[in-house]
């Protein structure tokens, strides 16, 4: 297998590959850590790339493979971590030069269990400032590009795990999800993304940008490979306290691309937004995919969804400014306006707009639940629209101008604000080569379902596999 198949290769693929010792973990490393520097001229996809340590770890794992201590399906595979996971000894910017001189003297928790599983760690991927944005656009370190049109955002706050998985220079990366920051990146870069149950993973040692909001997921090229980094890094830690002490899964058990007896709702709300026609033509034609493999597909209602937008803006700038007013104060003048401002907007909200906020929470996520009472899954596109250009502050959909940041995160905040696990995958592409996401979103701690439904689709299709020609 030459080199550019070892980078394109799943997370599975590589596991039979180095286990039966057809290839080592040395060639797998090498070949990403190549086409890394040969990419990152034009994607900019890593702030810090750790090379030295990755080809230390990739012997580490030859050598305990051949002496017969396989670690799993992670061994000696590729990952890329955001920018806001701490790793010991590694500087951890929060893709801020405000933070550029912190290193952190501990690991966070995913990190830690990643290393467990023999997972080897390229580098820290880039983010947009505070990870408070939706296009990866980052004037500290450069902002993140699209591989699929390098003009184009690749999307945020994780867009640097989104090109960075997209194109081939990491197998497995993680990103964290505030108001769809692992969505939103997956769906404009054609990746499989998973933002698991508030609470499912551990938020120890990474950077807060709001504490009931934050999300930590995994982005990859296949549904399976969510699966496998997620049964390496789930589970409960007692030093996060919103960690949620439930029985754990094999996260691969649903897929068996069998979608029978499913039951699937779609808001009709989805289309009473504005969605481009490409976009909600390509999920109609998935929904339709997932009729055919024998799920049944229904409209819902789901009211609260229209609030919820205004629901998560005041909790996330409230709990984002009580996290880092200090910094705003002190050093304001430093942090990327766009992210600054958003901080400042924070101070203005009341006590009883974030009490007022917390009650429409608390109907939405009884909404929410009522409706999966009936059906297993609801599903919708990620995004309303294709990657823009990069700078754009507003784009067109129809005859309508909206706002980038609004559009972008139109979708996925409610199952912030709710907590609910969803992820997004390829569903097809715009006229002008560009992906497009379709969102499935389940039951609280049904992460299985969810993966279920993702995988037959995948299965069903080819959009997957299609590869960015860079």
């Amino acid at each position: 297998m030459d080199a550019t198949e070892l980078c394109f290769a799943s997370a599975g693929r590589l596991a039979a590959l180095i286990s039966s010792r057809e290839v080592s973990p040395v060639e797998v490393v090498q070949a990403h850590l190549a086409r890394i520097e040969a990419l990152e001229p034009t994607l900019n996809s890593f702030i810090t790339l750790m090379p030295e340590e990755a080809m230390a770890a990739a012997r580490r794992a030859e050598e305990e493979i051949q002496a017969g201590r396989y670690r799993g399906p992670l061994h000696g595979v590729p990952l890329g971590l955001k920018d806001l996971y701490y790793v010991k000894g590694v500087k951890n910017t929060f893709g801020s030069r405000v933070f550029d001189g912190f290193v952190p003297d501990h690991d966070c928790t995913i990190a830690e269990r990643f290393r467990e599983a023999g997972a080897v760690l390229l580098g820290k991927t880039n983010l947009h400032p505070f990870a408070f944005g939706p296009t990866g656009e980052n004037d500290d370190y450069g902002h993140m590009h699209n591989p699929w049109d390098p003009r184009r955002i690749s999307g945020g706050s994780s867009g640097g795990s989104g090109s960075a998985a997209a194109s081939g220079q990491a197998t497995i990366t993680m990103g964290t999800d505030t108001g769809g920051s692992v969505r939103i990146p997956s769906a404009l870069c054609g990746l499989a993304g998973l933002k698991p149950t508030f609470g499912r993973l551990s938020k120890y040692g990474l950077n807060a940008l709001s504490w009931t909001l934050d999300h930590p997921g995994p982005m990859c090229r296949t549904v399976e490979d969510c699966a496998l980094a997620m049964n390496a890094i789930a589970g409960y830690d007692p030093r996060d306290p919103s960690s949620a002490n439930v029985p754990v899964p094999d996260f691969t058990s649903g897929l068996t691309g069998d979608v029978r007896g499913l039951r699937v709702g779609v808001p009709s709300e989805y289309f009473d937004v504005p969605v481009d026609s490409q976009v909600e033509a390509a999920v109609r034609l998935a929904l339709n995919v997932l009729g055919e493999l024998g799920a049944t597909v229904e409209e819902v209602s789901w009211p609260t969804y229209l609030d919820s937008a205004a629901i998560s803006t005041v909790i996330l700038m409230g709990e984002a400014t009580a996290a880092h007013r200090d910094t705003v104060v002190t050093r304001g003048a430093e942090i990327y306006p766009p992210a600054r401002l958003r901080l400042e907007a924070g101070m203005f909200f009341s006590a009883a707009d974030f009490l007022r906020a917390q009650r429409g929470r608390t109907l939405l996520e009884q909404e929410t639940a009522s409706l999966l009472r009936d059906v297993d899954v609801l599903i919708g596109p990620s995004v309303p629209i294709v990657a823009h250009e990069i700078g754009a502050a507003s784009v067109q959909i129809g005859d309508r101008t909206v706002g980038s940041v609004p559009a972008l995160t139109q979708y996925s905040r409610a199952f912030n604000v709710n907590g609910y696990p969803s992820m997004s995958v390829p569903c097809g592409f715009s006229d002008d080569g560009l992906p497009i996401g379709l969102q499935i979103a389940g039951r609280p701690f049904d992460e299985v379902t969810v993966l279920r439904v993702g995988h037959a689709y995948e299965r069903a299709t080819d959009w997957h596999t299609r590869r960015p020609a860079l």
